[in-house]
């Protein structure tokens, strides 16, 4: 399924969350501009699980990767899909938390989703990288906040259709996909790449978790 846009306006215009979109964007084609010092930037500034829960790791060189690595993207496809989620859903998340309260909230559930995907791969050396977390988390909060907003999604199957789902239907199937990939991934156990599919899974659980608590004391219309 892939989500096209949501029937849902926002009453505020999304200072933040169109920021956030620029500075992925802008980022990656900072690292398009690397060449072949790509691998390394990642390897500096994407979460590597063995570096952040090495005992000789400097302080600060444990707490840095935990943001830095939702800005960086593997490649254009990963970045649009990324982006493509946040800008249908973050709007309305935004709008229903505060600016200043949806960027901490965007950031923590971003962190959530890396400790999630490290506490379970603490031994691997590959550099996690993306927004997906983050984003899970918005996804979280979109769906306590609107579940009955209209989804137009496109479905790919012997032929392109197009329909509408409610934001519960569409979000409870994304985040069972997550579930059904994570648990096949530990089974597989090859300590490789690959989908951070916990990183997805504990983003949408700490994004769903903290969005009453960072909701405005003065709810906006239902919509």
């Amino acid at each position: 399924m892939i989500p096209l846009r949501d029937k849902n306006r926002s009453s505020t215009f999304p200072v933040v969350n169109t920021v956030l979109i620029a500075a992925n964007v802008l980022v990656f084609f900072y690292e398009l501009s690397l060449g072949t010092q790509m691998h390394g930037f990642f390897m500096e500034f994407g979460l590597v699980p063995a570096a952040v829960t090495s005992a000789g790791t400097p302080t600060a060189e444990r707490a840095y990767p935990f943001i830095t690595s939702m800005f960086l993207h593997g490649g254009f496809l990963h970045l649009a899909g990324n982006m493509l989620y946040l800008y249908i859903f973050g709007d309305n998340v935004e709008d229903r938390l505060g600016h200043g309260k949806y960027l901490v909230f965007y950031l923590l559930t971003g962190i959530a989703a890396a400790l999630g995907q490290t506490v379970l791969n603490t031994s691997s050396i590959v550099p996690m990288i993306g927004a997906s977390g983050a984003i899970s988390g918005v996804l979280g909060a979109y769906i306590l906040f609107f579940p009955h907003a209209k989804v137009v999604t496109l479905i790919p199957f012997y032929f392109i259709y197009i329909t509408e789902i409610p934001a519960f239907v569409f979000l409870i199937i994304y985040f069972l996909m997550q579930l059904i990939s994570g648990f096949s991934s530990l089974a597989q156990s090859t300590g490789g790449g690959g989908v951070a599919w916990w990183a997805h899974i504990g983003g949408f659980i700490a994004g769903l978790a903290m969005a009453s608590f960072f909701r405005k004391k003065k709810m906006l219309r239902s919509r």
